[in-house]
């Protein structure tokens, strides 16, 4: 498994991809809003294509946005203390060396 490092560059990387998505969701839901048909006036049933555009468009950034923060917003792995773990062979020496 590949180890995510968190710098400012991948953080504002990212971020920017979900904003990305996000407007490209709110782009095409204007332009189907606003879809003109033939004869000059607001045809939504023209416009099917822009709506499941915007709603694919937005179903990706709220995928990417979770998947962003989930990864992002988690605990340090290195930095976890596990007290059920064995001493290291260093720790074990040392104990030897005191008990004497």
């Amino acid at each position: 498994m590949s180890y995510v490092r968190k710098s400012l560059g991948n953080v504002l990387l990212s971020v920017g991809g979900v904003m990305l998505c996000a407007a490209l969701a709110v782009w095409q839901f204007y332009a189907f809003a606003t879809f003109k048909g033939p004869s000059g006036g607001v045809d939504l049933q023209g416009g099917a294509t822009h709506l499941w555009l915007a709603i694919v468009a937005a179903l990706v950034a709220c995928s990417l946005g979770y998947f962003v923060f989930s990864v992002f917003l988690r605990y340090d792995r290195d930095d976890e203390m596990h007290i059920t773990s064995t001493p290291t062979r260093q720790h074990s020496l040392m104990a030897d060396v005191n008990d004497k």
